[in-house]
């Protein structure tokens, strides 16, 4: 059979047209990692809990562990990346304990216990839903909700940020688009001018007046460095921006070590805090 070059040009055009078509799936696909085995509880780590259920918006039923304290101190509501649950960070969540924060920790559909599958409005609802559970059921004044969110995360926590009033949010090592995002990708950033900007925080980072705190590590392999920069230049303030010398995607808080807890703490703790103080 012989391969003409209309033929080859035609079979380029459906593709992209299927990939467009179908983009919301396949950006699904390569965003979320679920991890469903719960591989340690707070138990574990001596930590006080409530091992609490909600559910979602549109019935998905969600699974959260409130590590509380003081009654009186800042609550992190805490959105975690793309390929962990609750379990893997008990760890981290306890050295936020240290500092006198209590801290949230919810799964979005799909990861650990919660049923369902992730997709961007899903976990935006999700997000929601926990931030609800903490005002409606925990009776915590919104004044003392502190928003968290790491890498895919921190688009749940911009999100709620936005329709919701809040004492602060703390954004890590977060991305502009997805869109930005598969221009770092073989073989999408070839088509990535025709992507739409899914998961937008960089457009939405005007809409948000809450004191900001942005962290990002400075050899981020995965998002990359200048993405946290053009957040911080979009936002408006007041605003913190934390780059973490020589850390990745995932060890800013190892890197940071307790310089790193500090600010997050102090900035948490005084939403007026400044990184000069």
């Amino acid at each position: 059979m012989h391969i003409t070059w209309p033929f080859l040009v035609s079979l380029v055009i459906v593709f992209i047209v299927l990939f467009i078509v179908f983009y919301k799936k396949i950006e699904n696909f390569y965003v979320y990692f679920p991890q469903t085995d719960i591989e340690a509880t707070p138990d574990e780590f001596r930590l006080s809990y409530k091992d609490v259920y909600f559910h979602s918006k549109d019935g998905e039923k969600l699974n959260a562990w409130f590590l509380h304290g003081d009654k009186d101190a800042p609550v992190i509501l805490y959105c975690h990346g793309n390929a962990c649950n609750i379990s893997h960070l008990l760890d981290y969540a306890g050295l936020l304990v240290e500092k006198n924060l209590q801290v949230f920790l919810f799964d979005y559909r799909g990861y650990g216990k919660s049923t369902g599958s992730p997709s961007e409005k899903g976990i935006y609802m999700d997000a929601q839903a926990a931030y609800d559970y903490l005002i409606n059921v925990e009776k915590i004044p919104s004044e003392r909700i502190v928003l968290m969110g790491h890498s895919v995360g921190a688009a749940a926590a911009i999100d709620v940020a936005i329709n919701n009033h809040v004492r602060s949010i703390i954004i890590e090592s977060a991305f502009t688009s997805t869109k930005d995002m598969s221009k770092q990708i073989f073989p999408m950033n070839m088509i990535s001018f025709l992507l739409p900007a899914n998961y937008n925080n960089l457009e939405k980072m005007a809409e948000i007046s809450a004191p900001k705190l942005f962290i990002h590590g400075q050899d981020d392999e995965i998002v990359p460095f200048e993405m946290g920069r053009r957040l911080f230049d979009a936002s408006m303030g007041p605003k913190i921006f934390y780059p973490v010398k020589g850390a990745g995607h995932n060890d800013t808080f190892i890197l940071g070590g307790e310089g790193y807890f500090k600010i997050l703490a102090d900035f948490a703790g005084n939403p007026g805090y400044s990184i000069q103080d």
